[in-house]
């Protein structure tokens, strides 16, 4: 039963992180990458549709990013929701493909940025420790009822410590990195 609460808790804060890393993929650094538009929705035929089932991505060069669709009558309907999108861009439609170019990021919007990343940092954080929180209830429980004895119990609970710090970790390695990305010129 241990063996179990601490895989689950285990693969749960692995979500979390995944989370985390997504998140932080979503938020601009002045370079052009796909990643910055994993969370837009197109209208296309009446139902909301992710835009990497509508089209492909290129990064021509540090700055652009050409979406080509798959279906040239999607074409306005992605223009449309990447203007309406929180991303930020301007795109322009030559009739085959949109083009976007990243404008440089001012050094206050990095710093606004940074926030923004270490908030969500924050956020994966708590949740992490929340799970930790309610697998630990899970192993007293196991102790008071019986199930387990008092050394499994601590055991269980110390792997249970060392998981969390290990996923902390993680998301501070992330956010480091996500850091210095953004503040790079």
């Amino acid at each position: 039963m241990i063996e179990e609460t601490l895989l689950e808790a285990g693969d749960k804060m692995d979500k979390a992180v995944e989370v985390a890393k997504e998140d932080f993929a979503s938020i601009r650094t002045g370079r052009a990458t796909p990643g910055l538009y994993n969370r837009v929705l197109v209208d296309y035929y009446g139902s909301p549709t992710p835009l990497q089932q509508l089209a492909s991505f290129a990064v021509p060069d540090a700055r652009t990013i050409l979406i080509t669709p798959f279906d040239k009558t999607a074409l306005r309907d992605i223009e449309r929701a990447l203007s309406d999108s929180e991303v930020g861009a301007n795109p322009s439609n030559d009739g085959n493909v949109i083009r976007i170019t990243i404008p440089e990021l001012t050094k206050e919007r990095r710093k606004e940025y940074v926030k923004i990343v270490k908030a969500k940092g924050e956020d994966a954080k708590v949740s992490i420790r929340n799970i930790r929180r309610k697998a630990k209830e899970t192993l007293d429980k196991l102790v008071k009822d019986g199930e387990a004895g008092e050394d499994e119990g601590a055991r269980g609970e110390k792997e249970l410590d060392a998981l969390t710090k290990a996923h902390v970790d993680g998301i501070d390695d992330l956010l480091k990195r996500k850091e210095a990305e953004l503040l790079e010129v």
